[in-house]
């Protein structure tokens, strides 16, 4: 039994709240556990200057966490005067994530601009935010849609990521919170669709090496996390 009283393969209570900033095409407070994500999807005309002229469009994300999120203030980035590695390593993971399942061509010459701001951290934000910016997207394209600014759907399939590890007691657990997270000799974090293709596996060893079997074992409870958080994904959509 793990410190919250969950079964190793069990995920933190999960909960997705849509249009929760009225101003944003699409917007979602994504919850896992503790750990509190606002997600926003923003459409622009602007397009990056390799894409002009090539009917293609793009998705791009920024992600943050502010300043009390953590245990410890951090500073603000616009203080700092650039965005830490940590950010633009998470922000371009979204990014790359969520372009895995649009087809470009669809979305015609058009951004859709992922902000992904972490309000409040427990471990397994860069999932948190995968999991709800995928909701987030798909309402600002389903807006789209409707206002006869894309022509087909451009969305391929669904997606979602969770975190997967070893803890210190040698088990392989599912969704680890930040205390896990801290002390765990393997981390993990997996993005699949819904038709059970990866799109990313990120392992370290952070106390210890694994062999091929915890590797094993490691996805095989992420694909177990990734299909429910995606079944709660299309029940939050009514699908």
């Amino acid at each position: 039994m793990r410190i919250d009283g969950r079964k190793n393969d069990e995920l933190r209570k999960v909960k997705i709240t849509r249009d929760f900033i009225k101003s944003a095409e699409g917007s979602v407070l994504v919850e896992f556990g503790e750990t509190k994500v606002i997600c926003t999807a923003s459409v622009t005309d602007d397009i990056p200057s390799f894409l002009k002229g090539t009917g293609s469009g793009w998705v791009t994300a920024e992600y943050s966490m502010l300043p009390r999120s953590a245990q410890t203030r951090i500073p603000r980035d616009a203080v700092k005067g650039k965005v830490n590695g940590r950010s633009q390593e998470i922000q371009r993971l979204i990014g790359r994530s969520l372009r895995s399942v649009i087809d470009m061509k669809k979305l015609g010459e058009k951004s859709i601009i992922i902000d992904a701001d972490v309000m409040q951290a427990d471990g397994g934000t860069r999932t948190a935010a995968i999991t709800g910016s995928f909701i987030a997207l798909y309402d600002a394209i389903t807006l789209m849609m409707q206002n006869k600014d894309v022509k087909e759907n451009p969305v391929r399939g669904f997606l979602a990521a969770i975190s997967t590890g070893v803890n210190s007691s040698g088990e392989e657990i599912l969704d680890l919170n930040y205390s896990e997270d801290s002390s765990a000799q393997v981390d993990m974090n997996i993005v699949m669709t819904d038709s059970g293709e990866f799109v990313e596996v990120q392992s370290s060893a952070e106390k210890k090496t694994f062999n091929e079997t915890k590797l094993l074992k490691m996805i095989e409870l992420g694909k177990k996390g990734i299909m429910e958080l995606i079944s709660i994904q299309k029940k939050t959509l009514g699908l």
